[in-house]
């Protein structure tokens, strides 16, 4: 389907190389004589242009969506529509990244409380500096209020490393009903299983070949490898901990999240603290009709939500 402007283009074509008639260019491409001659009565909007490219260079990786939300937060009364149009004529579309494989299977849903604390997860993501040296991020998300709530990059991060993080994380925010994470070395090591014990904690290993049974902070990862790993060069472990500190810090207090009516998971989980899952999700500072909110697997009346 060819639209207007290239119909346009097309006339002009064949007008200019062929020295054709308007009426006859018109009916070789199929065109409307009054269609060709429109004029757009639109105003250029270049201040909000200049804005949404300013915001589409700063988060590279946020589409029309995450944008308006971000614009309707500074005080612009545009709708979803027209910055969509913006967003297309300004040629700010996100470049999709192949995606990869994954596993498919089914599996039992683990019954988690909707509250904060109630279910940790746990996994590990790698990169390297500009110098080749690898480094790795261990990422812990709160399963319910899909808030960070620490990644830590180092060189070598050891179950016995795990352990003092997960420690420090308990001191300051309390202990969860459950940690879940993959099969690898550092979470299956003797300092992984003395520590659940002596805390009290329920351990969860998914099944090995299943990462999405591990899926948010898989989506997390994913989260963070697409707007910050692939966007920054890192020089030294020192610069690694800074940016991912600041990166985690706005997602958690910035970044609208869709999951979560487009709320951030910090006002998210301080509204589902104080009012409970319903109020939170449908108080949120997002306009209704921009996406509507639905957490699969959440029996209101129980409280209960399926997670993987």
């Amino acid at each position: 389907m060819v639209g207007p402007a290239a119909k346009r283009e097309a006339v002009a074509c064949l007008k200019e190389q062929f020295q054709m008639s308007e009426r006859r260019a018109c009916e070789v491409v199929a065109a409307d004589r009054k269609m060709v001659r429109y004029q757009s009565r639109r105003p250029p909007e270049t201040e909000l242009r200049a804005r949404l490219r300013e915001l589409a260079n700063e988060r590279r990786r946020f589409g029309y969506r995450r944008l308006f939300i971000m614009l309707r937060r500074e005080g612009e009364p545009s709708g979803i529509t027209r910055i969509y149009r913006l967003y297309r004529e300004e040629g700010l579309g996100v470049r999709r990244r192949k995606g990869r494989k994954r596993a498919i299977g089914v599996r039992a849903p683990i019954l988690v409380e909707v509250r904060p604390n109630a279910r940790w997860s746990l996994d590990f993501v790698h990169d390297q500096m500009a110098n080749g040296r690898r480094f790795r991020v261990l990422n812990i998300t709160d399963d319910v209020t899909h808030e960070c709530l620490g990644a830590i990059p180092d060189t070598s991060i050891s179950g016995h490393r795990v352990t003092r993080e997960l420690t420090a994380l308990i001191e300051r925010r309390g202990k969860p009903g459950m940690i879940v994470s993959d099969n690898g070395t550092e979470l299956t090591s003797h300092a992984i299983f003395a520590w659940a014990r002596d805390y009290g904690i329920d351990w969860h290993y998914i099944a090995p070949g299943r990462p999405m049974q591990n899926g948010y902070v898989e989506s997390f990862n994913g989260k963070m490898r697409d707007e910050l790993l692939n966007e920054t060069l890192f020089f030294s472990l020192d610069q690694a901990r800074t940016v991912i500190a600041e990166w985690v810090e706005d997602y958690n207090t910035t970044r609208p999240h869709s999951a979560l009516a487009y709320q951030t998971p910090a006002a998210f989980a301080a509204k589902l603290t104080a009012t409970g899952l319903h109020a939170a999700l449908t108080d949120g500072s997002a306009l209704r009709p921009v996406a509507q909110p639905a957490q699969t697997g959440i029996k209101l009346p129980e409280a209960l939500k399926a997670t993987g």
